[in-house]
């Protein structure tokens, strides 16, 4: 007999997609390339048109990605476009001061990449380079489709599958919907997923400078009261700037000219480099910690931002993103090979259960050096500078660090390894 819900049914198991992605920055893309690789299809949604992201001037935006990301980079095919725009850290000093007085304290902090075997930390890469890379390589793949200048306006999960509708009325179904659309996630929001987190009374103040001698690949962190200082080395004599400081001072400093922001970093960021110039536009970024109370949702699951929002005093936030991305592209990779439903609960639980605790340690140890440093008390000054001393005179410990910095601690996806 003919099943009168039969062409229900089989309405419901076509799919555009094994997988859909929602969200263009970088996470997405990058997903979408570990994904498309291991022989999933994908469409990726990203609701800013192509050109608004295509640019190819330099506007200030760079990143330090660890040693772990730069892996997961190459194995997805990205990094020989990227290698010879890369600037490798070759050391990190931290120390302790205020503005104007330079470090305070005899103790500091200095790692050197040559206290480990695998190579550099990290590399410096601007936001243009790797942001067309991803979408060249998306462009490339036929297991890719990209659909820019589209927003999710509704989404339904049922026993088979997840279905989605844009603004502009085009229906979209998958087996599983991802999230990476940032730290206000409509896909969170639509999926009932709360957050949980705080102001951290700062802005992040984020640019360019041009200097007159070498950085020699060395990263500099620098706390004051208001906030970190971190200076990292671009290629050639540039560097990128993320300072940290009250909502009140940032708002103030980011309205000035440019001429007048300089004159205001100057004294922060001293004359070891000789003369500075700004390079590129200026950018502020609120500071919160904020995490959602659950990474995944019925045949849903978060990744990046859309997860977990951090303070960008480790300068971790993408590479967190990125683990995320390596972690999540295993689970799916194994539940197909092994026959399961990829968007399972039971699947979906491995991710959250492998990049949750994980999660949770790295915004608790953020959270926490941002409080300890981010005042002027006499008590907690002399405490950090003498917990630095410590590390610093202990090898084993200042490798452990090293190795941190580098993402190579904890239980690495196969995509970092």
């Amino acid at each position: 007999m003919d099943n009168p819900d039969q062409g229900c049914i089989l309405h419901l198991m076509e799919y555009d997609s094994d997988i859909l992605i929602v969200g263009g920055g970088l996470n997405g893309p990058a997903l979408a390339l570990a994904l498309a690789g291991a022989g999933f299809g994908v469409t990726v949604i990203d609701s800013l048109p192509r050109a608004a992201q295509a640019r190819d001037d330099f506007d200030g935006r760079a990143y330090a990605l660890a040693l772990a990301s730069k892996r997961l980079l190459a194995n997805i095919g990205l990094w020989p476009a990227l290698a010879g725009h890369s600037q490798p850290m070759l050391e990190i000093k931290v120390s302790d001061g205020r503005a104007g007085e330079g470090p305070l304290s005899p103790f500091f902090l200095h790692f050197d990449h040559a206290e480990i075997e695998e190579g550099p930390m990290g590399y410096m890469l601007e936001d243009r380079f790797l942001r067309r890379a991803l979408f060249d390589a998306m462009a490339a793949s036929d297991q890719i489709t990209v659909l820019d200048g589209e927003t999710v306006t509704a989404q339904a999960a049922d026993a088979t599958g997840i279905s989605v509708t844009l603004a502009s009325g085009k229906a979209l179904r998958g087996r599983l919907l991802i999230g990476c659309d940032g730290r206000n996630s409509g896909t969170a929001q639509r999926a009932g997923i709360s957050r949980s987190g705080w102001d951290y009374g700062q802005t992040a103040l984020v640019c360019a400078i041009e200097h007159d001698l070498p950085h020699h690949g060395i990263a500099h962190q620098f706390f004051m009261p208001p906030g970190p200082l971190a200076i990292l080395p671009l290629p050639g004599n540039k560097s990128s700037i993320v300072w940290s400081e009250t909502h009140e001072n940032a708002a103030l400093f980011q309205a000035l000219p440019d001429d007048d922001y300089m004159q205001v970093l100057r004294p922060r960021f001293g004359d070891f480099l000789g003369d500075i110039r700004l390079a590129g536009n200026r950018f502020t970024y609120p500071l919160t910690l904020t995490v959602a109370n659950s990474f995944v949702g019925d045949r849903l699951a978060l990744i990046g931002d859309a997860a977990h929002g951090m303070h960008p005093i480790a300068g971790q936030g993408l590479n967190a993103g990125l683990r995320d991305v390596a972690a999540l592209a295993q689970v799916l990779t194994e539940a197909r090979r092994r026959g399961e439903d990829i968007a399972s609960s039971l699947v979906l639980d491995r991710y959250q259960e492998w990049r949750r605790f994980d999660t949770a340690t790295l915004a608790l140890t953020t959270d926490l050096t941002n409080r300890l440093f981010s005042n002027d008390n006499p008590l907690l000054r002399a405490t950090r500078d003498l917990g630095m001393g410590l590390i610093n005179a202990l090898p084993p410990l200042r490798r452990n660090f090293i190795r941190e910095a580098a993402g190579l601690t904890g239980d690495l996806p196969e995509l970092m390894r």
